[in-house]
């Protein structure tokens, strides 16, 4: 699972009265300042510069960041954020060109952006699995231009950016800190290699819109919380349309009221009363399927446990079922009555604690402990007169 994720505003370094401007101008010291050629091999660096492009990605859009400053990370699941903590540095390169101009050597496609979103379900659904239908956004194909940014209709011509290639090389560098050789996609054509004079009114000529989708996500059984279902080829498009991203779908397994999961083994904490422990008894115990009896044994302990074989949760990979722990509390009341208050103190003067096993051992290492302070003739009187 992954960790808590930080602040987004604290992540960029401002304000959240922060204008559209201060951030972006945030963004871009803390991209440059992690970037992948400034801290080569360095893990940690292109951890922060992935939490910068995600942070940016949400305050720069005007419904994300709504979303986020009233519910926080929980109000954008849905809402098309990529996931960036599993996307490609190339990838992140490709979706905030106009800040880097692309990364890499331009000889393989790039690759759509991967989404990622959170799907509720019982401890009884993951015991099972099941299929749940998810809703999100995310940008797609224009409808109408089918992604190529043209009027339907109309007649393309080759880019003169770049010759139709679909590439430019650019040559960049920071006061001399580092330079870099970036083979990009065509800033004019966005890597077609071809434009149009009459764009598409439905996307302006882009290729690409948002739109609300619906898909059926299969939960396997025995999923843990806080892993991840993926969807492949269900996040956004690349630019050129070959190449879609994944959508990662994180699963929050809800507590469960009597049940708590312990890797593939449940533990059932079941109070039982003074007298059922002591004489034996048969109590009812919930299980994921219902509820199953469990002899309780005349004498029995406080935390004393009972293994119910199979009835725990099956593992994810080889589908065999984890055991069900009974963990027995002994309750002790806390009112008596009269009645009852007699019949224990009747027993009581019966009792002989020299014969229990707990207590024997307590008071045999009792009585050598105190031996070391007793003294001939010290009757423990430790009064003085005055």
């Amino acid at each position: 699972m992954s960790a808590q994720k930080r602040d987004y505003y604290e992540v960029l370094g401002v304000t959240k009265s922060a204008s559209e401007d201060e951030i972006k101008k945030a963004y871009r010291r803390c991209a440059h300042k992690y970037h992948p050629d400034r801290n080569p091999n360095d893990p940690e660096a292109e951890g922060r510069f992935k939490e910068a492009a995600e942070a940016y990605d949400v305050l720069s859009d005007a419904s994300k960041r709504q979303r986020y400053d009233q519910y926080g990370h929980a109000g954008l699941n849905g809402a098309g954020v990529r996931d960036y903590e599993h996307m490609n540095i190339e990838d992140i390169f490709s979706v905030f060109s106009d800040f880097f101009g692309g990364f890499g050597s331009g000889s393989r496609r790039s690759r759509g952006a991967d989404l990622q979103t959170q799907l509720e379900i019982t401890l009884q659904e993951a015991a099972t699995g099941v299929a749940r239908s998810l809703t999100f956004e995310r940008r797609d194909l224009c409808g109408t231009c089918g992604g190529s940014g043209a009027r339907p209709g109309s007649r393309k011509q080759t880019c003169s950016t770049c010759g139709g290639y679909g590439q430019v090389e650019q040559v960049s560098g920071m006061g001399g800190i580092f330079t870099s050789r970036i083979v990009r996609a065509c800033p004019h054509c966005r890597g077609r290699g071809q434009v149009t004079k009459s764009p598409c009114e439905a996307c302006g000529g882009g290729g690409q819109a948002r739109v609300t989708r619906t898909v059926s996500v299969q939960i396997p059984a025995g999923i843990q919380d806080g892993q991840a279902v993926r969807l492949r080829g269900e996040g956004e498009p690349s630019e050129d349309g070959q190449s879609r991203g994944d959508l990662h779908c994180y699963i929050h397994v809800q507590p469960h009221p009597l049940l708590e999961r312990h890797d593939n083994d449940l533990l059932c904490r079941a109070p039982i009363s003074f007298t059922q422990a002591s004489l034996g008894a048969k109590i009812d115990v919930p299980t994921l399927t219902g509820r199953v009896d469990l002899t309780i044994p005349a004498g029995t302990q406080s935390g004393q446990m009972f293994r119910l074989k199979g009835l725990g949760m099956p593992d994810l990979r080889t589908g065999r079922r984890g055991d069900e722990i009974v963990q027995v509390l002994v309750e002790i009341p806390r009112k008596l009555s009269r009645n009852q208050e007699q019949l224990l103190r009747q027993f009581a003067e019966t009792e002989d604690r020299s014969v229990l096993p707990e207590s024997r051992g307590f008071l045999d290492k009792l009585k050598e402990y105190f031996s070391r302070f007793d003294k001939p003739g010290d009757s423990g009187d430790r009064g003085t007169d005055v």
